[in-house]
C-alpha cells in the first residue's frame, strides 16, 4: 500500500477521466412521461466483461417491506424498462421479502439483468443452504454475482476464510457454474475489506460512499484505490444514507449526493427506491452525469462537514450505530 498514494485531487481526476471514458452508449429510456430522454452511460464492470449502466436498482426500502408486493413489482419493472441493467438484493433484505420480490419479476425478465445476491452466513454449510433459498426466491437457476454480505471484523475474515467457511461454499457455486462471479460487501470498516482483498481474488466489491465519507473513516483514501488497481466491479451504497444525507445548510438534493459519487471511479451506484418518482429521478440523474470538477466534489464535501458521523451511521463509531433502526443489518452478527 505504500507505493500507492492516491490525493483526492487525484481520485476527481480518476473518476472524471472513468466516467468520460465509459461513457458509452446503450439504449434510451423513457421519462416519467413515456418519451424519450438521454441513454444511461455505461461503464465496464471491471474483468467481468459486462457493461453496467450507472445507476442500478437496490433491493432495500420499498422492496425489502412486508405489504408493499405491487408498488415493489411496478419500482423492479419500471427500473428495466428505463434501462437498469444490475439489481441487487440479499437473503437478509426482508428475510427473504425482497427475493420474492424481484424473483416475481425475474421469471420472465431474468435475461434482462445481472444479478446479485448475498450471504451473510460465515459459513460453508450455512451459506449453501442460504443460496439454495435464494435461487428458489428468485426464481432462477443461477446468479450471476453472489456476495459476501456486510464483513465489518477480522474475526468474521477469519471464519470466512477458515475451514468450512463462506468462501468454500462461494468457490464451490462457481465451480458448479450455479454462480458466475464472486463478491464482497461492507460499510462498516474499511480496513476489514482491505484485508479481505488482500487475501482472495473477488471479482466485485459493493462499498460505502457518500459526501461525508472524507470526513470520516475513508472508504475512498485505501480500499477505492486498491479495488481499482485490482481491477474489480466497484458498485457504490450509502450514497443518501437512507435520508440522513439531506439537511437544510448541507446536501440539499440528491443530484450532488449522485453525481459526486458518480465522479468517483466506480461501476455503478445502487439505491433503493421508496417508490417509482425516486427510480425515475434516479434514472435522470445518471442519463445526464456529467463528471463534477474539484471545485465541485470540494463544495459538496463541505456541506456534510458538520453531520458526517450522522451521514455515516454505518460505520463502525458513526452516530446511532448499533441502535435499533440505525444499523440496516442489526440482526446479523
Amino acid at each position: 500500500m505504500a507505493n500507492r498514494k492516491f490525493t483526492r485531487r487525484d481520485f476527481v481526476k480518476v473518476g472524471a477521466g472513468g466516467a468520460a471514458a465509459f461513457a458509452l452508449g446503450c439504449k434510451s429510456a423513457l421519462g416519467a412521461d413515456g418519451s424519450a430522454q438521454s441513454p444511461m452511460p455505461e461503464r465496464p464492470f471491471g474483468r467481468t466483461g459486462y457493461n453496467v449502466r450507472l445507476f442500478s436498482l437496490g433491493g432495500q426500502a420499498t422492496l425489502e417491506r412486508d405489504g408493499t408486493h405491487d408498488e415493489s413489482i411496478t419500482i423492479i419493472n419500471r427500473a428495466i424498462d428505463l434501462g437498469v441493467n444490475y439489481i441487487d438484493t440479499a437473503a437478509a433484505y426482508g428475510r427473504g421479502i425482497s427475493q420474492t420480490y424481484i424473483g416475481e419479476v425475474m421469471a420472465t425478465r431474468r435475461n434482462e439483468v445481472f444479478l446479485a445476491t448475498k450471504t451473510h452466513d460465515r459459513t460453508r454449510d450455512g451459506s449453501l443452504r442460504l443460496l439454495e433459498e435464494s435461487l428458489r426466491l428468485l426464481q432462477t437457476d443461477h446468479l450471476d454475482l453472489w456476495q459476501l454480505h456486510n464483513v465489518r471484523t477480522q474475526e468474521q475474515l477469519d471464519t470466512i476464510f477458515g475451514g468450512n467457511g463462506a468462501i468454500e461454499a462461494l468457490e464451490q457455486a462457481r465451480d458448479e457454474g450455479i454462480v458466475r462471479f464472486l463478491g464482497i460487501t461492507g460499510h462498516y470498516d474499511p480496513a476489514t475489506l482491505v484485508s479481505a482483498l488482500n487475501t482472495f481474488e473477488f471479482d466485485t466489491i459493493l462499498l460505502a460512499l457518500n459526501p461525508a465519507d472524507p470526513h470520516f473513516l475513508p472508504f475512498a483514501d485505501e480500499l477505492l484505490p486498491l479495488a481499482v488497481e485490482k481491477g474489480l466491479g466497484i458498485i457504490a451504497m450509502k450514497i443518501p444514507a437512507r435520508g440522513r444525507m439531506f439537511r437544510e445548510g448541507g446536501v440539499t438534493t440528491m443530484k450532488d449526493a449522485l453525481s459526486y459519487v458518480m465522479t468517483h471511479p466506480v461501476s455503478t451506484t445502487i439505491v433503493g427506491c421508496d417508490n417509482v418518482e425516486q427510480l425515475e429521478e434516479n434514472v435522470s440523474i445518471a442519463a445526464n452525469f456529467q463528471p463534477l470538477s474539484a471545485e465541485e466534489m470540494a463544495r459538496i464535501e463541505g456541506l456534510t462537514a458538520s453531520y458526517a458521523q450522522d451521514a455515516a451511521f454505518f460505520k463502525k463509531g458513526g452516530a446511532g450505530f448499533g441502535r435499533r433502526g440505525m444499523d440496516d443489518q442489526g440482526f446479523i452478527d
